[in-house]
């Protein structure tokens, strides 16, 4: 009874961080193109900035900020190999360094998305302009941040940087195809593994949901020039009424 028991937990290990990396990573990136080249009229956030803005621009910006620090943080500290950086950090100092801004960025996302998530759940109006997706994906983006803040202790128990090795070789073998990637991260402790397990799904679903519009993000937005706004019969002082030709502008 042990034996089957255990042999199913190891095919389960071995599906979930050996091959199920893959399904997601091929559904994310064919699915986009997918839907990209098919519903371009559904690439969008589907905002309901109309209805309660105030509340939605403090929980956007919070949101936004806390989940794009921790975008890059995982994958810069995923995916850089030990060698890059080992001549100037140490494991320990450096997995100190991802607990830290990790746990601050990933309050600061937290408190956000809670507030999204409440607006989104208990404003009626809102509820009723939201799709199933809309809903589902900000719960499943509020559990994953609860695991990852979660595991925060258990890194801290963890001091020499140990966890953090393993995670980063696993990640390193995955996206070089590297095989006995599952091996690498045996032993951790259940929340790295629903987190991780988490983290995959979410880009499995993305082609999905209103996540696609991270490909869109509007980042050239910050490097355009400038607008020139001229009035119609050239620049004026004041705000008003422009005359027509052959008139008199009312006073």
């Amino acid at each position: 009874m042990f034996a089957i028991w255990d042999g199913f937990t190891d095919y389960l290990h071995g599906f979930l961080f050996g091959i199920y990396p893959y399904i997601c990573l091929g559904v994310f990136v064919i699915g986009s193109l997918i839907r990209f080249d098919r519903d371009q009229y559904t690439w969008r956030s589907g905002s309901s900035q109309m209805l309660r803005a105030r509340q939605l621009r403090l929980g956007s910006n919070l949101f936004h900020f806390g989940i794009i620090f921790l975008f890059f943080g995982h994958f810069i500290g995923l995916l850089t190999p030990h060698w890059a950086y080992e001549w100037a950090i140490e494991p320990y100092q450096k997995q100190l360094v991802a607990i830290t801004a990790g746990g601050i960025a990933g309050a600061v996302c937290f408190v956000g998305l809670t507030i999204l998530l409440h607006r989104r759940l208990y404003d009626e109006r809102i509820r009723r302009t939201s799709t199933y997706a809309d809903t589902f994906i900000l719960l499943l983006l509020w559990v994953q941040l609860s695991l990852g803040l979660i595991t925060l202790p258990f890194s801290l128990g963890h001091s020499d940087g140990s966890v953090m090795l393993q995670l980063s070789a696993w990640s390193q073998a995955i996206v070089t195809f590297q095989p006995g990637a599952a091996d690498l991260i045996r032993g951790l402790d259940f929340p790295y593994f629903a987190h991780l397990v988490l983290g995959m799904t979410l880009f499995l679903v993305t082609p999905f949901t209103r996540l696609v519009h991270i490909f869109s993000a509007p980042v050239w937005y910050l490097f355009r020039s400038w607008q020139i706004v001229r009035m119609r019969g050239g620049a004026t002082t004041r705000p008003g009424p422009v005359a027509r030709p052959g008139t008199q502008a009312a006073e």
